[in-house]
């Protein structure tokens, strides 16, 4: 099976660089269907689906090769190889932020930049952090997820996307959490929100841009506060936005604060 078609790699834009573009649990690459057009007239684009998500061949779901978040990275660190010309940044949603970081980890120099739009290194409370969940928050989640997903995407995911003056938003990732095979997407949840990397940020050295909405209830701004401190190059942009998903509900503001990071960067 190829990587292209594992992964449903669509290539488009046209640049001498490189944006990939990874979607966050329960989505897919049509979530960056506003965001991605604008970086299409200045740099090669590359959108793909996790295994197990979207248009992806979920004949390659590997329960074990899934079971951490390195499954994922190491898939990542052959779509960017392949795909990849020039420099190669990585705009990451979500847990996805998490995971660019990992696959550079394994494979140094893979990526010029990460771009991480909601990020957290450990969804979990711990002495002295704030992660925005207990660990009986998360426990509880997980249940409710292997026990009733379709019941929990219907009542979480228009909480996840806030955005309260776009409704239609909310509705688009109940749809999009429900397409989601629900054995699949537990054990993604699982691997996602009992991850915890926070001492693998330190060795990440590669100019990084934490985007993050003021209220979201997934990764509130302490997160961001964390790893901007913790992290060696980073810079923290913190936007006026309610929810998870600013590259749908703001993507004007997220595009701006993207552009003047790569301005800066040089990039």
């Amino acid at each position: 099976m190829s990587v292209r078609q594992r992964n449903h790699v669509r290539v488009g834009g046209n640049g001498t660089d490189t944006l990939f573009f990874a979607h966050g649990f329960g989505c897919d690459q049509n979530m960056w269907r506003l965001l991605e057009p604008v970086y299409a007239t200045r740099y090669r684009t590359v959108c793909f689906d996790h295994v197990g998500a979207g248009g992806s061949d979920v004949t390659a779901y590997d329960k074990n090769r899934y079971a951490s978040l390195a499954g994922y990275a190491d898939d990542v660190v052959q779509i960017v190889r392949e795909f990849g010309q020039g420099r190669s940044l990585f705009v990451g949603h979500s847990v996805s932020a998490m995971i660019g970081m990992l696959a550079e980890l394994a494979s140094p120099g893979l990526l010029a930049a990460h771009i991480m739009i909601g990020p957290s290194p450990c969804y979990v409370d711990d002495d002295g952090y704030v992660g925005g969940f207990s660990r009986a928050d998360v426990d509880s989640l997980l249940r409710t997820l292997e026990g009733n997903y379709l019941g929990w995407s219907s009542n979480m995911a228009p909480a996840i996307m806030g955005a309260p003056g776009q409704p239609e938003l909310g509705a688009e990732l109940v749809n999009s959490f429900c397409r989601t095979d629900p054995d699949i997407a537990a054990r993604f949840a699982r691997a996602t929100f009992l991850s915890d990397h926070r001492a693998d940020l330190p060795r990440l050295t590669t100019p990084t841009l934490i985007l993050q909405c003021d209220d979201d209830i997934i990764a509130p701004v302490a997160v961001g506060q964390y790893m901007a401190r913790t992290l060696p190059d980073a810079e923290l942009v913190i936007i006026e936005n309610v929810g998870h998903c600013p590259h749908l509900s703001a993507p004007g503001a997220s595009a701006d604060a993207i552009d003047a990071f790569l301005a800066r960067r040089g990039l």
